[in-house]
């Protein structure tokens, strides 16, 4: 399936490019007090490593606000303040050197205060990304749709882009979320309809990690696929960095993104001769940031095991005694069960470099 994305305006957050064709960013927010600032950066280095390409951080306090710019210089990558109803933390965060801002202008104050927050991002190049979600829609919205409906959360969002555009705004990115799957898909199909402003698409307060991991994927999947979207955030009650992890996985999984290792494993059965289960999270833990497209199999048993994972570059099975590696369904060599996962990551490591010469 080739998926043509929809042209939508350049904008930067930091050095990362969004929209007009730039790679799709995955995002993600720490959940760590902002103020602690060693914990915060502490969390943005495990989200950089597994492949985060901008973070967001709650500025509720003033606390918050006065650990800004050492995050800013210890993060290795760009640093979007989340502001909600004081735009004197909002203006605080800019002199701070953050790379953007999120908020919600309907909730910043008057229209005065917007204009400050506008004209101070827009005299510093920071763009703002407008966020509307159901729990954030004006009384006078709600009461015309009749409830947080895809035209509701369009016209909020369209009309707060409105407002920063008139003191010269442009560099805006516009979200509108809901945790209802269909309304947030049929939401961004009406934006995507009417503005060329990059689109931040995910599914808000999707849930825990299993039920919000479906969740997003049906309805950033489906926003994908039809080319909607320039960055994407995973929200799961769980942590970040398996927000990140998600997200990097939906773009491999429908070519939007370098595959990297792709895990074909067995569903079990009772041949099972290997813990299946344990094996393949290991690997889908160690191999997470290969920059090689392999696919690696791991077999619970070695009759059926490598001729059903014939088109995989290398892979273990599962044996009475001893574990098969194989490759492209081809038996190399036994090994003890117990020495298949290093021996396997070996395999891939020389792999890898081999790759690289």
């Amino acid at each position: 399936m080739k998926i043509i994305r929809k042209k939508t305006r350049r904008i930067y957050v930091g050095e990362v490019p969004i929209g007009r064709g730039a790679p799709i960013s995955v995002q993600s927010m720490t959940n760590t007090p902002t103020a602690d600032v060693r914990a915060t950066l502490s969390q943005i280095d495990r989200l950089e490593k597994i492949g985060c390409d901008i973070v967001r951080v709650g500025v509720p306090d003033w606390e918050a606000v006065e650990a800004l710019k050492a995050l800013v210089m210890g993060s290795d990558i760009p640093i979007i303040a989340d502001i909600h109803f004081d735009h004197r933390l909002a203006l605080a965060a800019i002199k701070a050197g953050v790379d953007g801002l999120r908020i919600n202008p309907g909730n910043i104050g008057s229209e005065l205060k917007v204009k400050e927050v506008a004209l101070a991002a827009r005299d510093m190049g920071i763009p703002i990304r407008v966020g509307v979600n159901a729990g954030s829609l004006k009384k006078s919205v709600l009461e015309k749709y009749g409830g947080p409906t895809p035209e509701a959360l369009v016209e909020s969002a369209l009309e707060e882009v409105a407002l920063l555009e008139k003191y010269g705004m442009e560099e805006i990115k516009i979200a509108v979320k809901s945790s209802s799957v269909s309304t947030t898909i049929e939401a961004y199909r009406l934006l995507s309809e009417k503005t060329q402003y990059p689109l931040h698409i995910g599914v808000s307060e999707a849930g825990p990690r299993w039920s919000g991991t479906i969740k997003s994927s049906l309805g950033i999947g489906i926003l994908l696929a039809e080319g909607i979207g320039d960055t994407l955030r995973v929200s799961l009650s769980a942590d970040p960095v398996e927000e990140v992890r998600v997200g990097k996985a939906i773009l491999r999984f429908l070519g939007l993104a370098p595959m990297g290792v792709e895990i074909i494993s067995c569903p079990t059965c009772s041949r099972t001769c290997i813990d299946v289960v344990k094996l393949a999270n290991e690997l889908e833990e160690r191999l997470g940031r290969v920059d090689r497209d392999l696919k690696v199999a791991v077999m619970g048993c070695a009759v059926n095991g490598p001729g059903e994972a014939r088109e995989a570059d290398i892979g273990i099975a599962g044996g009475r005694t001893r574990g098969l590696l194989f490759r492209k369904g081809e038996p190399v060599a036994w090994y003890p069960k117990e020495e298949l996962l290093e021996v396997l990551l070996g395999e891939i490591e020389a792999m890898v470099i081999a790759g690289r010469r």
